[in-house]
């Protein structure tokens, strides 16, 4: 029986996360395995196609990868220099039109390389190997030929995109298509299992089952979306259960599989985590954030592309907090830093308010050896900062607790009513973002019109639990973090949430015991409890340089976890899904790795929506 990462890491080998396995199969499975005989030494060009470069981007660093051997990164896809003394390394998909190339490449008297090493990012169908076959003068050429079965962007240490940005509207959409629409569930499916047969995992595969609001009605696609989904990714994990060596034979971990349906809030209400304010409110591109630095010459502020990930310790610490946590850890910060060095009291601010950017540029000169830590400490004081502003500016707060009143049934139609009547100004956006949020809550007022009815009650999305939330407007939380505590309990029922296999203790063969059941009637939705917001407490760092212990300790906690949890969520994830996948791989000592078609701040998802539809989703088009 072969074993899973979770196994080895459980039997004393050190705990190595999602994102961390991906990185090392990369670099070390694929890049470093091609330093063989005469290639051991030479520089090689590494040669990808316009997915498998941001595959690739998503998990290494452009150092990682000069490390191991290229000095040179090509575009499959464009014209390149024959570089006939030195080896090439093709990371690519196995599509047809990327064989013709290769095959263009290294055949003939004159190939563009010395040796060619081919790695695919999923299975590549037996026609396509047949076809490199045939091709009597590259197939010496050829120092590897593999399936790496890495097709999944990591876009963070617990969290998986399949770049199916178009799943919404090709799943969801107006022209129910269901061509179309398998076509998306099933490069989806081949995709999610690339990140299971990556990681070595065979999992219990659950999935969301059709609801239906009585046995007579008929199903539809949209209704079977995870069960279908479910069924592609079943199909695709028994064929590397059949052909992959060392793939799990029986079950090391849980996958459930749901649509974006089981939770329409959290795509549109304001997360007031500093990670999802800075997505929702600063007009990022993707992780790039434009900070504005003094001049060195004194003249206008220059304007320097910076990118907020992992390797910044800052950002790492505080990217789950609340952002008045966020706010205040980081003044503490800076008053303990500047209390600390001398140098930087000289230079700082004589009369002990905020901190300008002028005085940490006096700072960066009076203390070179501390200017990396300054830069990156004033770099989240100015987010921070831009953020606050924006949300004093434009009410925010005020729209914030509407927002988690009506989710928690502390406020109802009347109250929407009165909201929007007092005030009148703001923003079209935030307007649509209540409304949105009423619509989920109260679905029956856009099925009737008994508007006398509901102006006298209040719904709730779930209920209250007693505890103490740590921040104000930290009450939200989104139902798979529910979920997730039900399957790792046991408790998620199966009617409502079926398992493509049924665990036993012995072997399953390749017999699919649980077969597809879409007329099951599931009961409605779990409601929500209040949570104690854990994840928005400060942790033990008080300074702009020991930080960096978050970095040096972040996969130590890791330690001693039992097996993994994978969620998928089809037609999107939120950041507030992402953190609560953070916070129960804590609380429940197993680590929950999140996947999706997309990760979509509000905006985004905002404008998926109106594709869904012909007319454009519009303020003027809604009434109460």
């Amino acid at each position: 029986m072969s074993m899973s990462d979770s196994d080895t890491a459980s039997q004393g080998s050190e705990y190595k996360n999602f994102r961390q396995i991906s990185r090392d199969r990369l670099l070390y499975e694929m890049l470093r395995s091609t330093k063989t005989g005469d290639s051991k030494s030479s520089w090689k060009v590494l040669i990808m196609d316009k997915l498998t470069v941001r595959i690739m981007s998503y998990a290494c660093k452009m150092a990682d990868i000069t490390e191991e051997g290229v000095s040179l990164v090509e575009d499959i896809h464009k014209r390149r220099q024959p570089l006939p003394s030195m080896d090439g390394i093709y990371f690519i998909q196995p599509t047809k039109e990327n064989i013709v190339i290769f095959l263009s490449d290294m055949s003939g008297r004159s190939p563009l390389y010395k040796k060619a090493f081919v790695f695919f990012s999923s299975p590549v169908s037996r026609e396509l190997v047949a076809q490199i076959k045939r091709d009597g003068s590259v197939l010496p050429r050829i120092g590897a030929l593999r399936e790496m079965n890495l097709e999944y962007f990591a876009i963070d240490s617990q969290g998986f995109i399949t770049d199916n940005e178009r799943a919404l509207e090709d799943l969801f959409g107006e022209e129910e298509s269901s061509r179309r629409g398998d076509a998306c569930l099933n490069l989806m499916g081949t995709r999610i299992a690339t990140v299971l047969a990556s990681l070595r995992e065979f999992p219990n595969v659950r999935y969301r089952a059709a609801k239906s609001l009585d046995p007579t009605t008929m199903t539809t696609f949209r209704d079977l979306i995870p069960t279908k989904l479910a069924a592609s990714v079943w199909n695709n994990l028994m064929k590397y259960k059949a052909n992959l060596p060392n793939f799990p034979q029986m079950e090391t971990c849980e996958l459930l599989i749901l649509d974006r349906s089981v939770d329409q809030i959290a795509p549109v209400i304001h997360e007031w985590t500093y990670d999802a304010m800075c997505h929702d409110l600063l007009n990022m591109d993707g992780n790039k954030y434009i900070h504005e630095v003094p001049s060195k010459t004194g003249g206008r502020p220059e304007k320097k592309e910076v990118l907020l990930e992992d390797h910044d310790p800052i950002w790492l610490e505080l990217r789950h907090a609340h952002i008045a946590d966020a706010s205040e850890r980081l003044h503490e910060k800076m008053t303990n830093f500047v209390s600390k060095n001398k140098a930087a009291q000289i230079h700082g601010s004589r009369s002990g308010g905020e901190l300008s950017t002028r005085d940490l540029q006096k700072m960066v000169q009076a203390l070179p050896q501390y200017s990396e830590q300054i830069e990156k400490l004033s770099l989240h004081v100015d987010i921070a900062g831009k953020i606050n502003k924006i949300i004093r500016e434009s009410g925010l707060k005020d729209v914030g607790q509407l927002e988690q009143d009506l989710v928690f049934g502390d406020a109802g139609t009347k109250d929407i009513i009165n909201f929007l009547r007092a005030k009148e100004d703001i923003s079209r956006e935030y307007k649509l973002r209540l409304l949105m949020i009423y619509a989920a809550v109260y679905p029956e007022k856009f099925d009737d019109d008994k508007i006398s009815k509901l102006m006298e009650k209040k719904h709730a999305a779930r209920k209250d639990r007693p505890g103490e939330v740590a921040w104000q407007l930290s009450r939200f939380y989104p139902i798979i973090e529910e979920l997730v505590e039900k399957l790792s309990k046991g408790e998620l029922p199966r009617n409502d949430y079926p398992c493509m296999n049924e665990p036993s203790p012995t072997t399953h063969g390749s017999s699919q015991s649980a077969a597809i059941r879409s007329g099951d009637i599931p009961t409605p939705y779990s409601k929500r409890s209040r949570r104690t917001a854990t994840w928005a407490r400060p942790r033990n760092s008080d300074d702009g340089y020991s930080s960096d212990s978050i970095l040096r300790h972040a996969s130590s906690d890791f330690k001693k976890m039992g097996q993994r949890i994978f969620v998928f969520i089809v037609g999107g994830a939120t950041r507030s899904e992402l953190r609560a996948c953070h916070k129960l791989s804590t609380k429940l000592h197993r680590e929950i790795v999140l996947g999706s078609s997309s990760l979509d701040d509000p905006p985004q998802f905002i404008t998926k929506l109106k594709l869904l539809n012909a007319n454009e989703l519009s303020l003027d088009d809604l009434q109460i």
